[in-house]
């Protein structure tokens, strides 16, 4: 199995796995920033495609939340532990109902386990190729809501301690206990999701719009599923089903439209994130650059490129 190591010299492994602190805060606020604008945007122009619009842009910045989670469960993202493990818990997993805690120990056995049978993410991409008729409706069903109502509904076991975390569709159901032992569970994970959604809901309301809301929910169950599913498609489906880094996973090229919905903050070189984890996203570009002049890696393909490969069964 290629290790970084192989790949890179000590200098160059240390200059890449530097981390700092505003640049992590700066990420951090600006999609905050960005999502406050979009709602900002709905409450002065309330239209029917304006609304349209603000869903998109909110579903891209819903998974750079989700992203910015992944980079604090590598503790990447800040040098900080406090500000990876707490600060990022509440300003980007938390209001995703998501935790770095358990998204951690979920996401270390997928690197250390990556395209073998241990691999708890296999899941998502194993259907794959698939028809182009049957990627359209697996797409149709995101964008419709029933895999955003059908992912609330796993969260929502999960926090109860019915069903074993995953972010995968295929949750284990755990030994059964009794009900005050699963309401204990509740209480430990469903408070900090409902209050980061209802600070956000008071912040509209208190610019007296609080049906600005709804898009944030909206966006939740729609855009951010399609998305979720291009990226995840992109990072692993139709590779080599092996333990080798190079082949098991994808890095995808990511144009201006691409990084504001399905590859925000570079998590479209995800091929050189398996390789050493602890590249912070903004340095990850000039990773790929030198494992390119060193003919380790190939060009890129698009996500169009991706979506006609896992599609590819007619």
């Amino acid at each position: 199995m290629t290790k970084a190591k192989d790949l890179l010299s000590h200098e160059e492994i240390r200059a890449l796995t530097e981390r700092s602190d505003a640049r992590g805060a700066f990420a951090v606020a600006s999609t905050w920033v960005v999502i406050g604008g979009a709602l900002a945007t709905l409450a002065l122009f309330p239209h029917p495609l304006v609304f349209v619009a603000v869903v998109i842009v909110l579903g891209g910045r819903q998974l750079a939340l989700a992203i910015l989670m992944h980079e604090a469960s590598h503790r990447s993202l800040f040098r900080s532990r406090f500000a990876n493990d707490v600060l990022t818990d509440w300003l980007c997993a938390r209001p995703m109902w998501n935790d770095v805690a358990r998204y951690r120990a979920h996401h270390h056995r997928h690197h250390t386990q990556t395209g073998t049978d241990g691999d708890p993410d296999l899941s998502l991409v194993t259907p794959y190729p698939t028809s182009r008729r049957s990627l359209a409706r697996k797409l149709t069903r995101d964008l419709f809501g029933v895999t955003g109502f059908k992912r609330m509904v796993g969260l929502f076991l999960m926090d109860l301690g019915y069903l074993e975390y995953t972010v995968s569709g295929d949750a284990i159901r755990l030994p059964p206990m009794p009900v005050r032992e699963h309401l204990r569970e509740g209480l430990r994970h469903l408070p900090s999701v409902l209050v980061t959604n209802a600070a956000l809901f008071a912040l509209c309301a208190g610019s007296g719009h609080a049906w600005v809301y709804a898009a944030w929910a909206v966006a939740y169950l729609t855009t951010f599923s399609v998305f979720v599913r291009i990226r995840s498609l992109a990072e692993h489906a139709c590779t080599e089903l092996s333990s080798e880094p190079l082949r098991n996973t994808r890095t995808t090229r990511a144009g201006l439209l691409a990084r504001l919905v399905v590859a925000p903050l570079r998590v479209n070189y995800h091929l050189e994130h398996h390789l050493l984890v602890m590249v912070p996203y903004y340095r990850l570009p000039a990773m790929h650059r030198l494992l390119r002049a060193r003919g380790v890696v190939e060009a890129a393909p698009g996500y169009l490129d991706v979506l006609r490969v896992v599609s590819a069964r007619g």
